[in-house]
């Protein structure tokens, strides 16, 4: 699996959400996305990828697309 479909499966395991609609995908644009599910989301990705978000890029994290950028500031390729 790619990491581009690692970072698709974690957002719809998240959020309950359809590949389709990702692309528009904002915090709190789904009931599922909240506080809680976002503090869920980022520790799956940390898991993943294997990774350490820090708390400023957490908090900076809003959109689907917007998580692209922060996890390529991680060193992974999407």
């Amino acid at each position: 699996m790619s990491n581009k479909e690692k970072y698709i499966q974690v957002f719809i395991n998240s959020f309950a959400v359809k590949e389709k609609d990702l692309v528009t995908l904002k915090y709190q644009g789904v009931g599922t996305w909240d506080s809680m599910g976002h503090m869920r989301m980022i520790a799956e990705l940390e898991e993943t990828f294997n990774v350490m978000i820090e708390m400023e890029d957490i908090l900076d994290f809003n959109s689907y697309a917007k998580g692209i950028d922060i996890v390529k500031k991680y060193g992974i390729e999407l």
